[in-house]
């Protein structure tokens, strides 16, 4: 699996996770208000991410380390620096995904796919939209809630097996993600937001755009 691949995922989540929740129950309503408040409350943040990524490929798994800063829906960066050198960035229409010395940094235009997947999940018919391509699950789990979402359509089930989104009970903020795709890659990310609503550095969600 390529770095673009999770990535993109995650992208896929962000835009999922406020409908998941809308859903007619109490602990899908508490989670729901929750985000929404969280969303409000917290527009920016950085912190640190781990990711485990296992295969039968992979004689064993392999492990990055990285950080992440966001703002809003629309720009986000990471950069992992072990084991090798990852750097991605995403502002608006484009994802920059540069590997190893910054000699090549692979361009894409996704900016239009992003939102229309949002659109799609955020009309008024958006529940039957979430219930027609995934079953969902969500729980208790200790100190999270967690939500699973297996593809019921092709649409999304041609790439991913299931995620797992987990978020924090006290802030909602998200603290893991795990995303099982079909090529036989799971990747799981653990996230430690570090700092929120804080000034972020300039240039960090700059990205290249074709010439």
């Amino acid at each position: 699996m390529t770095m673009k691949a999770p990535v993109t995922l995650l992208f896929v989540v962000l835009a999922l996770q406020g409908e998941l929740c809308a859903q007619p129950n109490d602990l899908l309503t508490r989670i729901w208000t929750g985000v929404q408040q969280a969303q409000n409350k917290f527009t920016s943040g950085c912190g640190k991410i781990t990711e485990t990524r296992t295969s039968k490929l992979l004689l064993k798994p392999l492990v990055f380390h990285g950080k992440f800063c966001f703002e809003g829906m629309a720009r986000f960066a990471l950069e992992y620096s072990e084991p090798d050198s990852v750097r991605i960035r995403f502002n608006g229409d484009y994802l920059n995904v540069t590997v190893g010395d910054d000699r090549h940094t692979e361009i894409m235009k996704v900016g239009a796919s992003v939102r229309r997947t949002q659109s799609y999940f955020s009309k008024e018919n958006s529940i039957e939209n979430l219930r027609k391509n995934f079953a969902i699950d969500v729980r208790e789990d200790g100190q999270t809630f967690e939500m699973k979402l297996v593809p019921r359509s092709a649409r999304f089930g041609a790439a991913l097996n299931y995620l797992v989104v987990k978020l924090g009970k006290g802030d909602f903020l998200p603290r893991s993600l795990e995303v099982d795709g079909k090529s036989g890659v799971n990747s799981v990310f653990l996230i430690d937001i570090t700092s929120v609503n804080s000034t972020i550095a300039p240039g960090t969600f700059e990205v290249s755009r074709p010439k």
